[in-house]
């Protein structure tokens, strides 16, 4: 054999001792133990999610210190990939990182508040506008279906609050993708994302469930006359109700 032939041969072996040793890199690895909980998505996403919920179901109060330490523990992981979390949720808005304290869960000001309805209003009430104007008659059937399933969890003996806001999400965000633009839809779910921060505030508030109600049937009855500019004045004005009963 030639000393290129030789050479050649040494690369190969080499090489793919090198490859076997790299089959399974250390974050691969990490997301291969099955942990309760924890799938396998990239871990600091799993992980943000898990969180997320949380926070949404004030396990983690607002304001309070979310312990690295004890969450890295209690998920079997380390604090690499929870920090890379907790990165996210603070480009959401739901946690807040302060210097040399560590993440906190947000607290919602009256100010943030204000501003999160404000830009719901206009970025949903121009959605509306679209969806009465150019919807297709399945399209609006769709959203008559979610109004009706949002009717059924406010029937007396039957409301909830987690249940309404859940049908009351769906149908806000099939209107959004009806009016099929990427970019409103991206700002609209970070803003949600916020305002669920305060959800439970709102919507326990007596007599508010069906006051959001009556305002979604006015949106309905605007959208299914496809009457654009009522549409818009209908959401403009579920949103100031919204906020008032935020605040």
């Amino acid at each position: 054999m030639t000393s290129i032939g030789i050479n050649f041969t040494l690369f190969i072996i080499i090489h793919s001792e090198f490859d076997a040793q790299l089959t399974i890199p250390p974050m691969a690895a990490l997301m291969s133990v099955n942990r309760p909980g924890l799938s396998t998505r990239a871990l600091y996403v799993e992980v943000a999610e898990l969180l997320r919920q949380r926070i949404f179901l004030r396990e983690l109060e607002p304001g309070s210190w979310i312990d690295e330490l004890k969450i890295a523990e209690e998920y079997g992981i380390s604090r690499t990939p929870l920090r890379e979390a907790l990165k996210v949720l603070a480009a959401e808005g739901l946690v807040t990182m302060k210097l040399r304290r560590g993440a906190y869960v947000t607290e919602v000001s009256t100010q943030d508040l204000s501003d999160v309805y404000h830009l719901l209003s206009l970025l949903e009430s121009d959605a509306a506008g679209v969806v009465a104007a150019k919807a297709t008659d399945g399209e609006l059937a769709e959203l008559a279906a979610l109004h009706q399933e949002l009717e059924e969890t406010a029937k007396p003996g039957m409301a909830n609050a987690d249940a309404f806001f859940a049908v009351n999400e769906r149908f806000h965000m099939r209107l959004l993708e009806i009016a099929n633009n990427r970019w409103r839809d991206q700002m609209v779910a970070d803003l949600r994302k916020v305002m669920k921060l305060n959800r439970h505030n709102s919507l326990l508030k007596t007599g508010r469930i069906d006051e959001s109600l009556h305002e979604h049937r006015s949106i309905m009855v605007a959208l299914t006359a496809r009457d654009a500019a009522s549409t818009v004045l209908r959401m403009r004005e579920h949103f100031a109700n919204g906020l008032e009963a935020a605040a």
